[in-house]
């Protein structure tokens, strides 16, 4: 119970919302819709808290709402609930409307109290407000489904789980959409085993229905239980056979261990349903996934044909010829898109300049960049402006194109200033380069990617020393910062040097990133260094096989060749020599092996 002001202290205020207010409960208490206006919620508020929905006229008609006695003191109540709420104390009101909804039982009064407590971010009294809606309008699932939302908010899964099986229940027709819609409304609990086996009590009774199944998948795969997952999904296909979307998802779980696998599924599903479009754009993505390229071409020429003004095919075609380096077809594509209105046109100029770029086409490069305006792409472009001036053969001009680059923020700052050592980097004048982010560091001393770039610097110019300790200090601020780990131990190991330390770094490192290509490489020389070579080199092929990079090809071809396995070591470098014959790493190893 709540306790009041003295009433002498509202008076004039009622006076000025009396009419309106009594109105509103009278329409409320005879079945009408009312018209309130308790403050409205923040932005943050509404982002950030379960919606509540207000009554469709289906719902504002429901038979056999209870009558209330207009009282004075359930008069008094509730016009100080509406007063404080249009005086923006959304606290005062959630309290007032709770108390109401307590006294009363009535659903539409226990709707209210629930959507002013959200608005006051009272998590505690939405609860309860919308367990009363819901308990006094059982046939509600827009109450059920205020009262599931905000427990699951609440982490409070078992509580949700009764509101859940109502509404299912009562969803007739559209249980299925409901099904769907589970895994989104279980998103935010942290749980996912609790969450899967909250969709695996609900979807119990319903086996045939594909929905339930693929619901069952969703929450398998967010538990990692990818086994659970295909297998469900798998059924869901059985049940609903021409269903795309099981169909992909079971492409992309198997997708996590064989692209081939994906891909044979996705053929599988298109022979008998040759015109899905979703499927068919996947099917074309796990063959370049898996290097089956003149495959894919032919998959893109039947999209293009079957599709040729469809934005979502024509962009795809676009990045996946990319990926291809065939730059002509990226190309017209790109330019198809603006022909077509693509929204993100600022991200085709972009692409557009990338494929100039490529293309050695440094003037139509530049034009391309230059139309980039302001947005996410605006600084990529100025960037990649000046790599094409420096590459032109005018480092100054480059960098002085960065330096009347007007930055908006500090981390804007710091791009520019990376991106000017990055080219100071690549003419070979690393001194310059550290002096420009240590500088840099003097007014920033605690950015995180100034201290990374500084560490790495500080290695090219033989300054190991100032490379710990700005990595430890990075470590220092940002401690799950794996790659400042994996720096400082790589480095560690490639000098022969503290190789106990350097392992541990890098274990660190890998615990932070388990699927990182250059943390597992990492793992791999430094075991090398140790002496155990073999355990070295299944880390080094697994990155390789994830990454085929030129100096993680460096380090793999220099473990396989002392093993002995010199013909093995030759078909690695090779490789990488053809994408990558300037690196600096791979050429000296080369060297130095005397291939």
């Amino acid at each position: 119970m709540i306790a009041f002001p003295p009433r002498f202290l509202v008076l004039g205020v009622l006076r000025a919302f009396a009419l309106a207010a009594a109105a509103s409960l009278l329409a409320a208490c005879a079945g009408q819709p009312a018209h309130t206006s308790a403050a409205a919620p923040d932005q943050e508020a509404a982002a950030t808290q379960p919606a509540v929905e207000s009554a469709t006229p289906e719902e504002a008609r429901e038979p056999e709402l209870p009558k209330q006695d207009l009282t004075g003191e359930t008069m008094y109540e509730f016009l100080l609930a509406e007063i404080a709420g249009q005086r923006g104390n959304t606290t005062l009101a959630a309290q007032a409307y709770a108390d109401l909804a307590r006294k009363t039982r009535d659903p539409r009064v226990a709707e209210r109290a629930t959507q002013v407590a959200v608005e006051a971010r009272m998590p505690e009294a939405a609860i309860e407000s919308a367990k009363i809606w819901a308990d006094t309008a059982p046939e509600s699932t827009r109450a059920l489904g205020a009262a599931a939302s905000l427990l699951v908010n609440a982490k409070r899964l078992d509580e949700a789980q009764p509101y859940l099986e109502r509404i299912l229940a009562l969803s007739g027709d559209n249980r299925g959409d409901g099904f769907m819609q589970l895994n989104r409304l279980l998103s935010g609990n942290p749980d996912k085993a609790a969450s899967l086996r909250a969709i695996q009590s609900l979807a119990g009774p319903y086996p045939a229905l594909p929905q339930a199944r693929f619901a069952v998948a969703a929450a398998a795969s967010n538990a990692g239980q990818d086994e659970l997952a295909l297998k469900e999904v798998r059924a869901a296909s059985q049940l609903k056979p021409d269903w795309e979307l099981a169909a992909l998802f079971e492409a992309q779980l198997l997708q996590k261990t064989s692209n081939a696998a994906a891909s044979e599924r996705l053929a599988q599903y298109l022979k008998t349903y040759p015109m899905s479009r979703e499927v068919r754009l996947a099917y074309a993505r796990t063959l370049v996934a898996d290097k089956r390229y003149p495959e894919a071409r032919v998959e893109f020429d039947r999209l293009a044909k079957d599709y040729p003004d469809n934005i979502d095919v024509v962009y795809s075609i676009a990045l996946l010829s990319m990926q291809l380096e065939d730059w002509p077809v990226a190309e017209a594509n790109l330019k198809r898109l603006l022909d077509l209105g693509y929204r993100d046109r600022n991200a085709v100029r972009f692409y557009l300049g990338q494929v100039a770029e490529e293309r050695k086409n440094f003037p139509e490069a530049l034009k391309w960049y230059g139309e980039v305006t302001p947005g996410q792409q605006y600084m990529p472009a100025q960037i990649r402006s000046a790599q094409v001036i420096s590459k032109q053969g005018d480092l100054a001009g480059a960098r002085k194109y960065l330096q009347q680059v007007n930055a908006q923020s500090s981390e804007q700052r710091v791009q520019l200033i990376l991106a000017e050592a990055q080219l100071l980097r690549d003419a070979k004048q690393e001194r310059e380069a550290f002096g420009l982010v240590d500088q840099a560091l003097d007014k920033l001393p605690n950015n995180p990617e100034l201290l990374y770039d500084h560490a790495m610097l500080a290695e090219r110019i033989d300054r190991v020393d100032v490379l710990e300790s700005s990595l430890r200090k990075l470590i220092r601020i940002k401690p799950d910062n794996a790659h400042a780990y994996n720096a400082l131990g790589y480095t560690l190991a490639d000098r022969n040097q503290r190789l106990v330390e350097a392992n541990e770094l890098i274990d660190t490192a890998l615990k932070l990133a388990p699927d990182d290509a250059f943390i597992m490489d990492s793992k791999g020389w430094v075991l090398y260094r140790q002496g155990r070579t073999e355990e070295g080199l299944a880390y080094l092929q697994r990155a390789y096989s994830i990454r085929p990079d030129a100096e993680i090809a460096a380090h793999l071809g220099e473990v396989l060749w002392v093993l002995g396995r010199h013909a093995d070591a030759r078909k690695v470098w090779d490789e990488a020599l053809k994408k990558s014959p300037e690196n600096e790493t791979l050429t000296k190893t080369v060297q130095r092996l005397g291939k």
